[in-house]
């Protein structure tokens, strides 16, 4: 029997040596100095903490999880734990002496849900597993310091959270949002600018330069290396932290305005009283975004609306004094899309086959959208689902011979049968014909494994 291996690695308390000794001096008094020295020179977090044994240890087992492709050097997640074994004595030197470089990143492109693609910048596997070690130390620094409008990549925080705080907003009278996009976020932060935020945080010189050397990696795209002059490359562990600390900036703004807003990573939607007032501050923020932070709004996405008309993470407000959570047109529109391409007719698998690969991208999409209060929109999505699944079941006994004989079968009586067989109609026609809701009735589907988006909805 094949054995797994677990490496033990090298991830000591402190490494021997890594000071000389100086004469005249015992070692407890130096050690004393070196650490007041230390504690009064150094602000925000340090390179020691992030090296610490059980802070690595942690940020192993989250890449682990997060598992991901490889980056330039093709190193797979599995191989990680061995390379660490056998280099990171040395790796945590360059780190502690602040001569660590970061590889560039491997550019893909990803399909956004909206449509078109979006640049993802994948590093190493390596520097996924430094990016996440800092990551932890400077969250856990810097989180407590965020707005409580802010939701996004926040520990305890959710999308759910942000819509609730949004309908609140409404049923509270503020009508009217303005829905702000910013333009190509993630490609467009300014490096100075977002080093200047890092520095008013941490003093450590060696992190300073390690955030920046991941700025500036590069990115190898069709076989060439090329410069990253601004933008935070989606794909890395330390991208989202960096992202929120830039535009806290404009939380705080916003806060000390006065508004009431809610902010998702780069989404962000402030409520107001009126049109009028809605259109102030778009005005207002827009100059602040590009004065301030040198990023600019995208205007052909952004609106002043009622929040009816707008989506916010992928949900929408009914209208009237108590509004209430329903799916947003769009994600509805891309929820059919994905199911017709699960339940296509040509596919040529059974019904319990389709109805299991069908079931694992209905249960994670009801995790999400069920949050919605509309649970009359979740009944007919089920209704409809099982309509295309009838429709496949009677494509695939295609004569009518054989359609008569699994009616008859499946219970449907013998004149039904015949009239339902020899009809003319196509497939998708027949599906909401009584035959077939007898056949293949709402047990039928649970019996085969068929998960419902509107089961164990709370409205």
């Amino acid at each position: 029997m094949r054995q797994k291996t677990q490496y033990e690695l090298a991830f000591p308390p402190a490494l021997k040596g890594e000071a000389p000794k100086t004469d005249g001096e015992g070692t407890e008094a130096r050690a004393a100095r070196a650490d007041v020295e230390r504690r009064t020179a150094m602000v925000g977090p340090s390179m020691e903490a992030v090296v610490e044994r059980d802070n690595l240890k942690k940020a192993l087992a989250q890449v682990r999880r997060n598992k991901g492709a490889p980056g330039v050097d093709d190193m797979r997640v599995d191989d990680l734990a061995a390379h660490l074994k056998d280099h990171w004595p040395t790796i945590r030197a360059q780190l502690l002496d602040g001569t660590y470089r970061p590889q560039p990143v491997r550019r893909v492109e990803i399909p956004k849900a909206s449509g078109g693609t979006r640049p993802l910048g994948i590093p190493t596997v390596l520097d996924r597993f430094i990016q996440q070690a800092v990551l932890q130390v400077l969250q856990a620094d810097w989180d407590p310091t965020f707005s409580e409008a802010s939701f996004g990549f926040r520990p305890g925080r959710s999308a759910h959270q942000a819509v609730a705080r949004a309908q609140s907003y409404i049923a509270n009278g503020h009508r009217w949002v303005v829905d702000l996009d910013l333009e190509k976020f993630f490609d467009r932060v300014n490096h100075d600018l977002l080093m200047g935020l890092v520095a008013q945080r941490v003093s450590d010189r060696r992190i300073l330069r390690l955030i920046r050397g991941f700025l500036v990696a590069g990115v190898l795209a069709d076989g060439l290396v090329g410069p990253t002059d601004e933008g935070t490359p989606q794909g890395g562990p330390l991208s989202p932290l960096l992202s929120n600390l830039m535009l806290d900036v404009l939380d705080r703004e916003l806060a000390k305005r006065g508004h009431r807003f809610v902010r998702y990573a780069d989404d962000c939607n402030i409520y107001v009283q009126s049109r009028r007032a809605g259109e102030r501050v778009m005005a207002s923020v827009e100059r602040f975004l590009a004065q301030q932070l040198k990023l600019r709004v995208n205007r052909a996405k952004s609106a002043v609306a009622r929040p009816h008309a707008r989506k916010f993470l992928g949900f929408s407000f009914t209208s009237g004094e108590q509004p209430r959570r329903r799916i947003a047109p769009q994600a509805l529109a891309r929820f059919k899309s994905r199911v017709r391409e699960l339940t296509r007719r040509s596919r040529g698998a059974n019904l319990a086959r389709i109805a299991e690969d069908l079931s694992r991208y209905l249960v994670g999409w009801r995790g999400y959208f069920g949050f919605c209060q509309t649970p009359s929109k979740l009944r007919r999505l089920d209704e409809w689902i099982r309509r295309r699944l009838r429709a496949i079941a009677w494509k695939q006994w295609r004569r009518g011979r054989t359609r008569f004989a699994e009616l008859r079968r499946r219970g449907v009586g013998k004149d039904l049968a015949a009239q339902t067989a020899g009809s003319a109609h196509g497939p998708w026609r027949l599906s909401r014909s009584p035959a077939l809701a007898l056949a293949l009735p709402i047990p039928f589907f649970a019996a085969i494994g068929l998960a419902s988006v509107a089961a164990n909805h709370a409205a």
